[in-house]
């Protein structure tokens, strides 16, 4: 049976996502990215392609590595402005009726109790289709504006996102029963106090005593988006993550990549496929296979070296404006994203050591992921390939330009991978979670979060104790 390929489109509320530079493109509307018009019109475009979902990533800082100033990166609009991402969710769910919406926010610049509110009303509103990407934060301007002389050491920023989870699971879990609210209209009792129960929590950084303030929305707790590839980051996805974002220039580095993670889900006490991974890509696809090659070389002679510098600068944590465009990689140690560095020490496969231009050249159009160039036919052989050959459940689309990279992809791929049955006919039912495994709406009893639910292994609920403790 041939395997059924998973999409996932990605994208900003920004101008220069992924592709610096594109933005000059005449086709290209990112600059509407102020606006609800695109971001609806983008919802139902994708919800036609059946995409599992929009993922709509963000940042709480500038880019200011390159050259230790953020000067290029507002020059280039290199992912500034950027605007808020969970105040689109709203109008796009009431938009489309099975698109997911996966939000990402950090877990070091917002306490866990007011966010676990805003994430649960949106789980209601969007009758269960929103996920959340848990990030630790990477930039060392969002850690400055925050009040920090410094980021935390890479593997501290998971320790305190560890306890930061354990805080939503037991909000979302283990504070209020399924059967709590009774809207019981005789008695006058909407919901039962003794049913609904405080969590208590004190840590290491956190003390919430209280009880969620939202009742049970469809999933409870959202899907879990992780994007983390270091040796920590992949045991914090592995423990928590429903979806598992990579990203590898080459096909031999993609298969390693997805046989640690699921290995490293094993580990964790879940199933090898309890996550779903998708690998960063982009497509550039027409009619023809000239078409889309003509594209290509049009889209390229848009790209901006220096905005690709300024995004690389920041993923991999290393000035690269301090090194002449002939000097290789190398194997550098970084308190950013570790994985930027391994991957672009091993991306040719040739054995070729790579260089400060060429990493600027393979990050004009789509940042981390390679692009793939042809008709629907020829890029529909080409995932299908890549899923066969690497064991990855689906891709993350980033665009060229847009919407129009996302409009082709719909037109001409999704049809070609119809023609040879290796895409979904239609959306599961349910919740964004049931879409994705077809196993239900909550969290399966092998997840991490499930073990703070009332009862729960990770649960120590007392509510008298607490009840005391806070003085209620």
């Amino acid at each position: 049976m041939t395997r059924r390929i998973r999409l996932n489109a990605f994208d900003m509320n920004c101008v220069a996502h992924q592709s610096p530079g594109l933005w000059r493109h005449p086709d290209d509307r990112s600059w509407d990215y102020n606006t609800l018009d695109y971001w609806v019109e983008l919802a139902k475009l994708l919800e036609r392609g059946r995409f599992d979902g929009l993922f709509i990533a963000d940042v709480l800082g500038t880019y200011d590595v390159y050259s230790q100033t953020d000067e290029a990166a507002i020059r280039q609009g290199a992912q500034i402005p950027v605007n808020d991402p969970l105040l689109l969710v709203s109008a796009m769910a009431h938009a489309t009726e099975n698109l997911g919406f996966g939000i990402t926010t950090g877990t070091g610049f917002e306490h866990p109790y007011p966010f676990a509110r805003r994430v649960s009303t949106l789980d209601h509103l969007t009758r269960g289709r929103i996920g959340w990407n848990v990030v630790t934060g990477y930039l060392p301007a969002a850690a400055r504006n925050m009040g920090d002389d410094r980021l935390l050491d890479h593997d501290a920023r998971y320790d305190h996102a560890d306890e930061y989870l354990t805080v939503l699971y037991k909000l979302w879990e283990g504070s209020w029963e399924d059967d709590a609210v009774r809207r019981d209209r005789e008695s006058g009792v909407f919901a039962d106090p003794a049913k609904v129960h405080h969590i208590g929590h004190r840590g290491e950084h956190f003390t919430v005593p209280g009880i969620h303030l939202v009742e049970p929305s469809t999933q409870r707790t959202p899907v879990i988006y992780q994007a983390g590839a270091s040796t920590r980051g992949s045991r914090f996805a592995a423990e928590n993550a429903e979806a598992i974002f990579v990203a590898a220039p080459t096909k031999t580095i993609l298969r390693d990549v997805v046989a640690r993670t699921r290995d490293a889900l094993v580990a964790a006490g879940r199933g090898p496929y309890d996550a779903r991974i998708y690998t960063l890509a982009t497509v550039i696809t027409d009619s023809t296979p000239e078409a889309a090659r003509e594209k290509a070389a049009e889209y390229r002679r848009f790209a901006s070296d220096e905005g690709s510098l300024v995004f690389m600068s920041g993923w991999m944590g290393i000035d690269l404006s301090r090194y002449s465009l002939d000097d290789p990689i190398g194997a550098v140690e970084s308190n950013a994203i570790q994985s930027a560095v391994a991957a672009f020490s091993q991306a040719d496969e040739d054995g070729r050591a790579w260089r400060v231009r060429d990493v600027a050249a393979w990050g004009g159009i789509g940042g981390m992921g390679p692009v793939l160039i042809g008709s629907g036919d020829e890029v529909a052989e080409t995932l299908i390939d890549w899923v066969d050959d690497t064991d990855v459940d689906g891709f993350n689309l980033a665009y060229a330009v847009t919407p129009g990279s996302f409009r082709d992809v719909v037109d001409h791929v999704v049809p070609a991978l119809d023609a040879r049955g290796a895409y979904q006919s239609a959306y599961q039912s349910g919740s964004l979670r049931n879409k994705l495994f077809g196993r239900g709406d909550r969290l399966p009893d092998n997840h991490r979060g499930a073990t703070f639910r009332v009862g729960g292994s990770a649960s120590t609920i007392d509510d008298s104790a607490r009840r005391t403790a806070v003085g209620v």
